[in-house]
Parts: C-alpha cells; structure tokens; sequence
C-alpha cells in the first residue's frame, strides 16, 4: 500500500531536482554573461548602498561572537569567495531539498515489505542521502571558488597595469583604482568597485584592501593589499611597487600552472581516492541499507568501521600534504 505514496513522492522529487539543477545551470550562464556585475547592477538604477549590500551582505567588521556565529561567518565567507550570493541558511535549504529528493528516491529502491525494518532501511537511507546531498554541494561550492579565484589572479596583473598607468599619469590611489574598476570584467572589476565605494562610504584604504583580500580569499589579492599598505606608511614610489607586483604575480601564477600541470595526475588520483569510497559507501546506504543494517548486531561491526574511519582520515591527510605545493 505504501509503495504507490513512495512512487508518487519519487516522481515529484525526481521533478523538483531537475528543476533546481536547471535553475543553478542557467543562473551559471547568466553570471557568465554578465561582463562586470556591479556596473551592471548600476545600469540597472541600482544605487551604490544597495549594490554594497548585495554584493557584501555585512558592513565591514560586523561579526558576532561565539562558535556558532563564527561558523556561520565562515561559511558566509566562503560563500562570498565562490562568488554565490545566498545566505549559508539558503545553501542549507538547497541541501537538505536535494537530501529529501535523493531520500525518497532511494526510498523508492530500498524499502520492502513492512514494519520495524522499513523504518531501519528509511533511516539508513536517510543517511546516505544526506551524505550524497553535502558531498555534492561541497563540491560544487569549491569548484566555483577555486575557478575564481584563478580567474582574479589572472586578472590581478592587468589590473595594477592599469592601476600603475593611472598613478603615473598623475591620478590619486583611489581614482586609479576606480578607472581599473571601470575597465576590467568580473571577478576582478566588481571587488575593485567595492574597494572605492567602501572607501567612499567612510573605511580607511588599507582596511578596504585588506577587506578585498578577505573577501576573494586570493594570496595575490592579499600580497596586493599588504605592499599598498607597507607603501602608505613608509612612502616610496608606488607606480614601480605595482609594477614590479604584477611582474611577481605573473611569474608566481605560471610557475603554479607548470606546478599543477606536473601533479595533475596525482591530484586527480588523490580526488579519487578520497571521495570515491564516501561516494560508494552514501550510494550503497541509500539503495541497499540491509547491508550494513544485518550487520550491526555484530560486535566486531562498529570497532571496523571506527578503525576505517580512523585510517581514511589519516590517508586523506597524507595525500593532502602531497599533492598541495607550497610556491
């Protein structure tokens, strides 16, 4: 009686993932589209208080005390970094819906029969789905970050050419950085658009540079922001600083291009071996939970899967050390 109700559930869940995952491709299209979202927000009759507030979210040195607003902080920077505009509590409704839809439909797959064992399997399940839903979103997150931030530091160096023109033709720091704003695409074009409105709005130029550095989560964007800092303090001719910096960034980043070409086949591989065997393990438990619901009577079950456990964390924290190059 309760296999229809499941089958039914499956199919709107399997239609409400379909739509979601079309939503977040053509959304991704659009972003692609949008040469420099600020000034396209601008174009839009948007002023530059609502641009900042939706490009930011939080006034600069807004943070709450305690664990859980720290985390919260955290994931809203990590947000920001990947350049995705919602809240860390909508990420969290994107996927726990993406863990019901797998739910339901694993459900639709691994239940039979009834009783104390259909609820056993539903909560196994459950679990497995959860784990595929957070896998899936992690990962999605940190690829959108990580091609942005190679996509800044990419940029970065053009950026400070233009930024170094501008200071030798006689235009302040602030202006140069306006004109760079002006003239580059996104990422980099709206970070420096958010360096000159946070300075217009009040903030120190070395705190708005060291808010940029903060927010892009890009060593390049960092060294960028401490040398202007050093330079405002001790003085010194600022156009050869800037260009000497990008000389620096355009030989860091093609030394990491040689580096990541020389161990992308060890990436790969450690990128295997480290979700894989989550992967296998989530699927297993969302359509085949009798597996490891027979076995938990086993008094040798959980010591196994403790010592697992153990040794998993300590492989991915080799394999971590390995394939990350410090340069």
């Amino acid at each position: 009686m309760s296999n229809p109700i499941i089958y039914v559930l499956a199919f709107v869940a399997v239609v409400v993932l379909v739509q979601v995952l079309a939503r977040l491709i053509f959304a991704a299209g659009d972003r692609n589209k949008r040469v420099n979202r600020r000034l396209t927000m601008m174009e839009s009759g948007m002023s530059r208080e609502e641009i900042f507030s939706a490009l930011v979210r939080r006034p600069p040195g807004a943070r709450s005390a305690g664990p859980i607003a720290a985390l919260y902080d955290g994931v809203e920077r990590y947000l920001r970094q990947a350049g995705l505009l919602m809240s860390p509590a909508r990420l969290a409704a994107i996927t726990a819906g993406l863990a019901a839809a797998l739910w339901l439909v694993g459900l639709s797959v691994a239940t039979s029969g009834a009783g104390p064992s259909v609820l056993v399997s539903g909560a196994i399940s459950m679990v497995g789905a959860c784990v595929l839903a957070v896998l899936a979103v992690a990962l999605w997150v940190r690829r959108l970050r990580t091609a942005r931030i190679k996509k800044i530091e990419e940029q970065l160096p053009a950026a400070l050419d233009v930024v170094n023109r501008a200071v030798r033709a006689g235009h302040p720091v602030i202006s140069a950085v306006q004109l760079a704003a002006d003239e580059m695409g996104d990422p980099i074009g709206s970070e420096f658009g958010l360096i000159v409105d946070e300075t217009t709005y009040g903030v120190d130029f070395k705190e708005a540079l060291a808010n940029f550095a903060r927010r892009t989560g890009s060593p390049a964007g960092h060294f960028f922001a401490v040398s202007v800092s050093i330079q405002s303090e001790t003085g010194g001719n600022l156009a050869e600083i800037l260009e000497g910096l990008a000389s620096v960034m355009r030989g860091r980043h093609s030394l990491g291009k040689r580096v990541r070409s020389l161990a992308s086949e060890g990436r790969a591989s450690a990128v295997l071996l480290s979700v894989l065997p989550v992967l296998l393990i989530a699927v297993q438990l969302m359509f085949r939970p009798t597996v490891y619901s027979d076995k938990f009577s086993d008094p040798i079950f959980w010591p196994v899967v403790l010592l697992t456990a153990v040794i998993y964390l300590i492989g991915w924290a080799m394999v971590h050390r390995i394939i990350n190059f410090k340069y």
